[in-house]
């Protein structure tokens, strides 16, 4: 795009940043004001469903309980059993039991009279058989809802169902699945619960916000009146507004931002690795004892297309948080296989150590694709050494299988900045190492009278205890190399022997160094 059209572009879209947001504030407050009291109304009526469910399944346990009594129907222990289930069940009225579909006795006693079954409204999955509203005879102005199994039922007051705390002015309603009304809660009005049922599940409906939740076997309802939210809509209007005027701002702001930077980091960072702009440089590591180069560290590289480079730690943390770690990753591994496939066949004694990341190391996602990469090219697994931060071993049992893994597939492994991250004498012994890496930050100390310059030697130790071969990060000056060199260090890396190169200067070096044979 051109730079005329840009600006004009950019003109426009900093008008529309003034003006819509604050008309936007408008109309969120109320939306918000909504949503908020929808999801509101939306938890008092998940709430009846669990207090329903809950009945429920307090009178079908009685049921099945009493439906396993091996006594006479009937018999004074049959009438007691019923009894004291009744008592202990809190959702139950009464029970009774019925024979060629008449009542026969109930928990209070034996029955005179011919009291019929009634047809159940609906069946629950369970198998209860559900009438939702029945005249008892002893007080047909307040009906009960019966649940049969087999030839007991129990009867419960609707009101129980609606039992929930709500807040003043919340109106409650159950109903079964079949719209049956079962029993309401501060009196809303039946013919728009009816509508509300048959509706969607959030709403206004003839000045009531409403909200509805489905069980198994129950719809419940929550509705309040619409003047209730007013209130609610001048607090949002009041929080909204100045937001309006500050997003209007930053939009402004943001499209001038944008203008003149068109992409953001992360968008960068996923064309970069979409168009392979990273490279790979290498750090030679040598042996203390006789200054021969015995490999490298492959170190990632960002070259932007105008060829200025971005720091690894710029990018690095982006990209483990983003995902893109593991096609960077890849990548370094295919730059080594290329840069380095004749170098490493020529000389079996040199090995390139490639950085995994956390989550390669927890999921060994790393593993088949270093070996596809190997195949057909004469490069031995052995030559390739794993480095994994101390970070990658918090799930240490995942950690342990990864690189148990490796070693099988016969590359050597190396844990990567030791002393900065987690990891303990008790982890370290517990992994299948081969090398130790003592992070920059304690050679840093040595010949110095830092707090943590006796960490060093201890690190040394330890390593030597393990049987692991030790690597030595940072190394800038002789001192630190005799320092080094006395205490049986295997290997160096740092400023003092080579910065990171290119792989043509990496092959270069390696044939001037004369690397072990």
């Amino acid at each position: 795009m051109d730079r005329p059209r840009i600006i004009v572009t950019a003109v426009v879209l900093a008008l529309l940043g003034a003006i819509v947001p604050i008309v936007a504030m408008y109309h969120f407050s109320w939306v918000l004001a909504v949503q908020e009291e929808h999801d509101r109304l939306e938890l008092f009526a998940n709430r009846a469903i669990a207090r329903a469910d809950i009945l429920l399944r307090d009178a079908t346990g009685a049921l099945r309980e009493i439906d396993r009594f091996t006594g006479d129907r009937c018999s004074a222990g049959h009438i007691a059993r019923m009894r004291q289930l009744t008592i202990n069940t809190r959702s139950i009225e009464e029970m009774g039991y019925f024979e060629n579909g008449l009542l026969k006795c109930t928990s209070w006693g034996s029955t005179e009279g011919s009291v019929a079954q009634t047809d159940p409204d609906f069946t629950t999955r369970d198998g209860v058989a559900v009438t939702a509203r029945m005249q008892p005879e002893a007080n047909r102005d307040h009906p009960l809802m019966a649940l049969r199994y087999k030839d007991h039922n129990v009867l419960v007051d609707p009101v129980r169902f609606v039992d929930v705390i709500v807040d003043p002015g919340i109106q409650l309603a159950l109903a079964t699945n079949k719209g049956v009304l079962l029993g309401t809660l501060n009196g809303p009005d039946s013919a728009r619960i009816g509508k509300i049922i048959t509706g969607p599940g959030k709403g206004l409906d003839d000045g009531h916000l409403f909200a509805t939740a489905r069980g198994a076997d129950w719809i419940a309802v929550a509705s309040e009146p619409e003047s209730q939210i007013v209130d609610s809509v001048r607090r949002q209007r009041l929080l909204l507004l100045p937001l309006g005027a500050f997003i209007a701002a930053f939009a402004i702001g943001l499209v001038v931002w944008l203008s003149r930077r068109r992409l953001s980091p992360l968008r960068e960072l996923q064309i970069a690795v979409r168009k392979r702009e990273f490279i790979v440089h290498y750090q030679p590591i040598v042996e203390l004892r006789t200054g021969r180069c015995i490999g490298a560290e492959a170190l990632v590289r960002w070259r932007r297309p105008d060829g200025s480079l971005v720091r690894p730690d710029l990018f690095i943390p982006l990209a483990e948080e983003s995902g893109l770690i593991a096609a960077i990753t890849d990548q370094v591994v295919a730059h080594v296989v290329l840069d380095l496939n004749r170098l490493l066949v020529a000389n079996r004694s040199l090995h390139i150590a490639v950085n995994l990341s956390p989550a390669d190391v927890e999921t060994a996602r790393i593993l088949p694709v270093i070996e596809k990469a190997l195949q057909h090219t004469g490069i031995r697994p052995r030559q390739i050494w794993l480095e994994a931060t101390e970070r990658g071993f918090v799930n240490i049992d995942s950690a342990r299988s990864t690189l148990i893994r490796a070693r099988e597939l016969g590359h050597a492994v190396a844990i990567d900045d030791f002393g900065t991250g987690y990891s303990s004498l008790s982890h370290l012994e517990g992994l299948p190492l081969d090398a130790l890496k003592i992070d920059k930050s304690f050679i840093d100390t040595i010949a110095t009278n830092s707090a943590t310059s006796s960490v060093t030697p201890h690190i040394i130790d330890m390593a030597k205890t393990l049987k692991l071969k030790i690597v030595a990060e940072g190394v800038e000056t002789q001192a630190q190399a005799d320092y080094l060199l006395e205490r049986d260090v295997d290997y160096g890396q740092g400023w003092l022997f080579a910065k990171p190169m290119p792989a043509a200067e990496f092959i270069a070096y390696c044939r001037r160094m004369k690397p072990s044979a």
